[in-house]
């Protein structure tokens, strides 16, 4: 039997752009994708600490140092400048596999979405 675990968290990151005339995903900076071991096009969900949205989307690659937070496409309409997002990713995996994995979890400074 195959179970869905979280493999990757960003927990509290904080929303630097919103790009509503883009495809569509959220771009993270590369220090922070390398961090939560999240790679471009790799499904997350988006849950936003300030207004209660839900959603999913997918990863694109970000500048890597800058600190960036962008929702693009229709997801910027779901966010403000500095909400605070928590962002996930899943895996799916054998349940006795499961019972040892352990996810990326990462918690960056809020105010600057730097890695502590």
């Amino acid at each position: 039997m195959e179970i869905t675990v979280m493999k990757s968290k960003l927990h509290c990151v904080s929303v630097t752009q919103a790009e509503l005339d883009y495809i569509g995903s959220i771009t993270i900076d590369e220090d922070l994708m390398d961090a939560a071991n999240l790679i471009e096009n790799e499904q997350v969900h988006i849950l936003n600490k300030n207004n209660g949205e839900r959603f999913i989307t997918y990863v694109i690659t970000g500048q890597r140092g800058s600190g960036t937070i962008c929702l693009n496409g229709p997801a910027a309409l779901r966010v403000n400048l500095n909400d605070v997002l928590i962002v996930i990713s899943y895996a799916s995996m054998e349940f006795e596999a499961a019972k040892k994995f352990r996810p990326w979890v990462v918690f960056p400074d809020t105010a600057t979405n730097k890695l502590k």
